[in-house]
């Protein structure tokens, strides 16, 4: 049986823009904001085919530098944008979301491609920058999670503790379910892709499992930073009453 990966053609690929403007339909039709719905498409089309060709420069270059640029890239980015649910003080937080995703992810990055790969170079960038994307965008996510859930908590009053340890198990919802799922509900992307590719579904099996201790660990790790680094904030909030601070205002 043929293993190689089946190629798709630009017309077979519009084919699937027909669902997702279906749901763009349905936002229009219920006078919901449509156009974020057409715009997030647009911008999602734009970057793949974008990052396409940037992925092939990257990996045909095999420079150190350029893979360590990507990664601090990827990490002040995913800094920012894991404080998009806040409201109060995301430019101070930021430092705090940069140090927590750059200790979480950064750690876990490490250990999986010199320890678990062990990637001869180091900077292999077929392998690091992927992982790298996996790891940095799941920590995101986990940080972006617990820092609404904490300012939520903070500003109905609850004290920093209870708060925190509520804002936590948030920020590990979407993880954890997943780890729940997988085998049963769902192939994750990059076990499908593999076995897509030709790989034994038994290798590709031990991948996934790496990709989940690793995003799981991230996540936590990450997370559990944040919650640890804002305290002063969250504590000064909370003698305020919750009263909301403008983005850059301490």
């Amino acid at each position: 049986m043929e293993t190689a990966v089946l190629q798709i053609p630009f017309a077979h690929l519009a084919l699937a823009f027909i669902p997702a403007l279906a749901v763009v339909g349905i936002l229009y039709k219920w006078s919901l904001n449509y156009r974020n719905g057409l715009y997030a498409i647009f911008r999602m089309l734009v970057q793949l085919l974008l990052v396409g060709y940037f992925l092939v420069y990257i990996f045909e270059a095999e420079s150190a530098l350029i893979v360590m640029a990507v990664l601090i890239v990827m990490l002040f980015a995913s800094s920012w944008i894991a404080l998009r649910t806040v409201d109060t003080q995301r430019r101070a937080l930021f430092t705090k979301a940069l140090c927590s995703i750059a200790i979480g992810g950064g750690a876990t990055l490490l250990l999986i491609t010199q320890g678990v790969l062990d990637l001869q170079p180091w900077y292999w960038p077929r392998y690091v920058v992927p992982l790298a994307g996996m790891i940095f965008a799941n920590a995101m996510n986990s940080v972006s999670l617990a820092a609404e859930r904490l300012e939520a908590e903070i500003e109905r009053g609850s004290p920093y503790e209870s708060a925190r340890g509520i804002a936590f198990r948030a920020s590990l919802i979407p993880i954890t379910n997943s780890l729940f799922a997988v085998g049963i509900v769902s192939l994750p992307g990059m076990m499908t892709g593999q076995i897509l590719s030709g790989i034994s579904p038994l290798m590709a099996a031990r991948y996934q499992i790496m990709v989940m201790c690793m995003i799981f660990s991230a996540s936590g790790i990450s997370s559990a930073c944040f919650l640890v680094f804002v305290r002063s904030h969250v504590g000064a909030l909370a003698r305020d009453g919750g009263t909301s601070v403008r983005p850059g205002d301490e």
